[in-house]
């Protein structure tokens, strides 16, 4: 179960950031014994897998950041971010270890499944916020709300493998502000429909 805890929280935090959990994971696993990549994952903790790793990770870190960009970003992410959840969901052996499955011991598919999803989920939340949000600030939004998500995506990984008990409580808090921001930005899109001058025939 706590495998399975460790996948869920890393898939949710590429769901914010598709680098952090990966360069964590890999990080860890060269230097640690807090996580051991299984048969298919060595490549993970490569150095030089890293290094791109960490480059496409201040690219990220600063393209997040500028308004009109972001989103811009976040239509390239939309696949970079759920294929980085299935892999370190099938990276931490969560998916050969889910509550001692045998089949999904035998189906590692469904790891890459769980994975992607909840990373879409996170991801799809983000998407539909971020304009919103940019619109709203006249784009001086897009810094701060750009560093709490990098933050979240950090804080998520480590929780993820150092206390996965707790990424019951991290996904709970993730999602009531994703309910929050869900009912700001219907708001906000109705305010803007209200305002909005009638079209003349």
């Amino acid at each position: 179960m706590l495998a399975a805890l460790t996948g869920l929280g890393l898939s949710t935090a590429a769901g914010l950031n598709a680098y952090i959990p990966l360069l964590v994971v890999g990080v860890l696993a060269n230097v640690t014994d807090a996580v051991r990549l299984p048969d298919g994952y060595a490549w993970l903790s490569n150095w030089g897998v890293l290094a791109i790793i960490a480059v496409l990770l201040a690219a990220e870190l600063v393209l997040d950041k500028v308004p009109a960009i972001d989103s811009v970003n976040d239509t390239i992410q939309t696949v970079i971010r759920p294929a980085s959840g299935g892999v370190v969901f099938s990276a931490t052996a969560a998916a050969a270890e889910f509550e001692r499955s045998a089949w999904m011991t035998e189906n590692p598919w469904a790891g890459w499944l769980i994975g992607i999803v909840a990373a879409l989920a996170v991801h799809a939340v983000k998407s539909l916020v971020r304009p919103v949000v940019n619109a709203g600030t006249a784009g001086f939004g897009a810094p701060v709300l750009s560093t709490a998500e990098d933050a979240g995506s950090i804080g998520m990984s480590l929780v993820a493998v150092f206390a996965p008990v707790l990424v019951i409580v991290a996904l709970l808090v993730l999602a009531v502000l994703a309910w929050l921001l869900i009912r700001r930005v219907r708001r906000v899109r109705a305010r803007r429909r209200e305002v909005r001058p009638p079209r003349r025939v």
